[in-house]
Formats: C-alpha cells, structure tokens, sequence
C-alpha cells in the first residue's frame, strides 16, 4: 500500500478513532466517518469527544498535518475499516444491522480492487455476510470474480486492545488477520504492517472471528468464577481477596480478582455470540455468563440490606465506568446497580460518583432518585457506601470518612 492510498474508518469510537490516528501517524490518508456531528467536528478541531491516555496528542498531530480529517459519509478509497458497534439484542443474538448499515453506505463508491477489513468484534460468519450485503447493494461487483465482475477484498480484523491502554497495545499486540480469501489476508496484513509490531498471524475470517469471541469468553469464565468464590466466601464469612491471595502462591494457580459483575463492550457481550453460535456445546460459557451477570443483582441485594439496616434514605455509590479510570459506561455493572438500586428503592436517594463524566447518561438520569456527586459531598451525605469501581481517585479516600458508615466495598479496595 502506498502511502498516497486513502483509507476509511466507519466508527470514530473507543476502537475506530484511535485506529484512524495510529494509521494516520504512520503516514497514510485517513478519512473517520460517523453519524454524529459533534464527533466529527471534534475530530477535525483535534480535540477528543471520549478519554484514552495518549490519543490527544496524537490525534491533535495527524488532523494539524493533514493526514486524518472525519465526515458523516464515507469518501471513495482503496481501504475501508468498519468499527462500528454489535451490541446484543434482548435474545442474547448480534445486533448486526450497524455492520449491515455500513456495508450498503460503501457499496456504491466500489469499483473493485479495494480492500474492506471488519474490525468490530463478531459472531461467526459475520465478515461473509457483511460482503455479500455489500455485494448485493452493488450487484457489478463480485467476491470471487464470477462472471468477469471486479473483485473485493474482504477481511476481518478483530480488535485486542484493552481501554486505557489503547495507543500502546494497537501497536504492541500481536493481530489475527482473517480473509474470506488468501489475498485478502495478504492484502489487509499489508496495511497492519505499517504501524503493527507485533505477530501478524494469518488465517481465514470464521476463524479470526471465533478466536476474538475465546479471548474474551476465557476472561469471562475465568472472572465467573472469582466472582462465584465472592459469593462462597460471603456466606461462609472468609475475606475473598486473602483466599485468593494464599491460593495464588501455588505455582500454577492464578484466580482473577472478583467484582460488581464483568462489563465493557466485549467481555459482557462477545461470549453471548458463542452460546448463539452453539447453544448446545456451549453450557460453561453461558454459565458464566449468568454467574457474572447474577453478581450485580447480588450485589444491589447487599445494599438494599445495609440501606434497610441503617434507615438511612441516602446511598453514596462511587463509579459508573465499567473499570478504573476510564470513561466508558458501555455494559457497566455500576450503572446497572445505581439504576437497579435506584428502582429497588424509590424513595432513597443515590448520589453517583463518576469521576470521569461530566453528566449522567440518559438511563439514570431519567430517575428522580439519581444525581451526579462528587466524592467528598456524596461520602459526608451517606450513611450507606458502595464502592463500585477502583478509580485511582477512590483509592486516595480518608478511611476515617467511613466510619460509622456501611461499606459495600466490591473491589477490595479498603479492605
């Protein structure tokens, strides 16, 4: 790929604006596309619309060059990156109709010869029917070259970073390059070579799809089962983090830290794409995710309890991040037990801490009961503490301030 070739990221989100800067840095083209305006215009003033450590300045030096400017609708180019959204619908099944989307905004402007690489994570099969959506939008092309028509190259590309260390990892991490076909691969790992340092390890698109969807459902079962420890440990009185601690220093023994539940847009959500995929087969996976998913509702249970214990009418629960020191509420088990909390007791009052927002989102600000406070206000106002997250802000926290309070504390953090 020259470094004239211009290249498209669908999605300025968590994953696609940093992939759009990274690639923009080692001199290529890029042009973002999004539907909403305001991202797109905080793009091209070089200002971040989210928080990840490191991309500001990167983004600000790429849009000053001239090398990344965004758009609502997508330019033609020789590369085109979909990072665009799959949430799960309220089966459990992929919501693909952002991919689908998409994939008709681009038709149109193919000619043949480009290269389309999905990176949003996806249940199996995914990257095949994002290509024949685009060719049955735009019928003169074909994925095979059937009947003399041009050809595309489709791949998939699954994002591995971890938020918060975003910038580092894209470059770091080895990647999986899956293509429909063996030039596709080839091409698409062209392109990752430009700012790629890690393993480029090639394979076909189901594959590369279904190896995403382990990563994240091996992190699931295996935090399922700290947080099913958590729930042993409660009922038999035995501080959970010193178990684990000790059981740790086995050799060959090393249990994740237990919590509020598992959130974020992967973890919470990829495993589900595999139940679908196999419901039959896939019995440890969808007992995982039960198991992390009943933690929240158990944890919302505790503080109903300590807030009946006290009498008190006023809840402070610090974080609504689905982890420490981010911004991202996508799946968050905070927000779903400030919310579930605020239902279970409408008349208490719940001051949310969130260090890293500047509002609530729309679903607990909704709620009467609800309000964004800050630490020290929201910690001197309750008589119930639920500690939802390990913000580095948390950690700093004058212990003396909870005494005399009830203390849900879920990560550990004062123990």
């Amino acid at each position: 790929m020259s470094a004239q070739s211009r290249i498209v990221v669908l999605g300025l989100g968590y994953i696609g604006l940093p992939t759009a800067a990274v690639l923009a840095r080692a001199g290529c083209r890029v042009t973002g596309v999004d539907l909403d305006q305001h991202k797109v215009e905080s793009v091209n003033n070089g200002t971040l619309p989210f928080v990840e450590p490191d991309l500001d300045h990167v983004l600000r030096d790429v849009v000053a060059a001239g090398r990344l400017d965004a758009t609502t609708e997508p330019p033609a180019a020789d590369t085109y990156i979909v990072a665009v959204p799959t949430p799960f619908n309220d089966d459990k099944s992929a919501d693909l109709s952002y991919v689908l989307s998409a994939a008709r905004s681009i038709a149109p402007r193919l000619t043949g010869g480009e290269l389309v690489i999905l990176e949003s994570t996806s249940p199996p099969g995914t990257t095949r029917r994002m290509a024949e959506e685009i060719v049955a939008t735009n019928p003169e092309l074909s994925l095979d070259g059937a009947g003399g028509r041009p050809v595309i190259h489709v791949a998939h590309c699954p994002e591995r970073v971890l938020p918060g260390r975003i910038m580092t990892e894209l470059v770091e991490n080895d990647r999986i390059i899956g293509g429909l076909t063996d030039e596709a691969a080839r091409l698409a790992k062209e392109l990752y070579e430009r700012f790629c340092r890690g393993e480029l390890l090639l394979t076909d698109a189901v594959t590369a799809e279904l190896a995403k969807l382990t990563e994240n459902s091996f992190r699931d079962v295996n935090i399922a089962f700290a947080n099913e420890l958590s729930l042993i440990c409660d009922r038999l009185g035995v501080d959970v983090w010193r178990l684990i601690e000790l059981a740790n220093h086995h050799p060959r023994v090393n249990v994740l830290q237990p919590g509020p539940g598992v959130g974020g847009h992967c973890i919470a959500v990829d495993p589900w794409f595999i139940v679908a995929a196999a419901p039959e087969q896939a019995q440890l996976i969808r007992t995982a995710r039960e198991v992390n998913d009943g933690k929240s509702a158990y944890v919302v249970g505790r503080a109903v309890e300590a807030v009946a214990g006290t009498g008190t009418s006023t809840v402070a629960a610090l974080g609504l991040a689905f982890k420490a020191n981010i911004d991202d509420l996508r799946e968050s088990p905070a927000r779903q037990i400030v919310r579930d909390l605020a239902g279970e007791l409408p008349g208490c009052r719940v001051l949310a801490v969130e260090p890293h927002v500047e509002k609530l989102p729309a679903d607990l600000a909704e709620l009467r009961n609800v309000e964004l406070a800050e630490a020290t206000a929201a910690l001197a106002a309750a008589d119930v503490v639920l500690l939802l997250v390990d913000h580095d802000e948390f950690r700093g926290i004058d212990r003396s301030v909870l005494d005399g309070k009830r203390v849900i504390d879920t990560k550990g953090l004062w123990r």
